[in-house]
């Protein structure tokens, strides 16, 4: 794909965001919190060095990034998401949360976006990409892009939807066409793409289903300098 045609496609991308989100935005999180499971123990798990950066790719309302700032008080926070709504919301709810100095909200492409540019950071201590993955086309380019941006010893941890592989059939049948009605597609192939994005930078992939497939979680450790 050339630049042009990249481009493209991360506007209309922007577009389907923005219009599946306008409305839904104001009761994302009420609503999620039932269904988008492991996203707390990720956020327990970050463990940033002290003064460390972490950033999340496809922040939507923000909800992570306040509970993670919390968590983690001595580290600075990053976020970025490609829904100028979704990001209206999340500066809203970043503000009122007290935390507008600890947050930097922009808008980007998980595929392809210029931290340097953006933040004035190249590289994070910590990158996490909740349930996003689902829900970009190139989401194995975004799997790339959050390793990329990794610094030495830095991790990328990542959960989504798995497969439902040890759940009944019709519960994953039921659960899938559900789903796709909002455009999200579990990735059956995450596992191999933790493997390769890792492989690319020198690092090492983890993998592991939660609650007997409901969910995948996985991460990308680069190696020290």
């Amino acid at each position: 794909m050339n630049d042009a045609a990249a481009v493209e496609a991360a506007s209309g991308h922007a577009g389907q965001m923005d219009a599946i989100y306008r409305s839904q935005r104001h009761i994302y999180d009420l609503t999620r919190k039932y269904y988008l499971l492991g996203r707390d123990a990720l956020i327990a798990g970050i463990a940033p060095p002290a003064g460390g950066s972490v950033l999340e790719i496809g922040c939507g309302t923000g909800r992570n990034l306040i509970a993670a700032a919390r968590a983690w008080p001595d580290a600075r926070f990053f976020g970025i998401d490609i829904s100028e709504a979704m990001l209206e919301t999340a500066r809203a709810k970043v503000a009122a949360a007290g935390l507008s100095d600890k947050i930097v909200l922009a808008q980007g492409d998980a595929t392809a976006f210029d931290s340097t540019a953006l933040f004035g950071v190249s590289t994070f201590d910590r990158i996490f990409q909740s349930y996003t993955l689902s829900m970009i086309p190139d989401w194995r380019g975004a799997i790339r892009e959050g390793a990329d941006k990794l610094a030495p010893a830095g991790r990328l941890d990542v959960v989504d939807f798995g497969q439902q592989e040890r759940l009944p059939r019709a519960f994953r049948i039921a659960l899938f066409a559900w789903l796709d009605k909002f455009d999200v597609s579990p990735r059956a192939t995450l596992q191999p793409a933790l493997i390769e994005a890792a492989s690319e930078t020198g690092g090492t992939a983890r993998f592991t289903p939660l609650y007997r497939g409901y969910a995948w979680s996985g991460s990308i450790r680069r190696p020290a300098a």
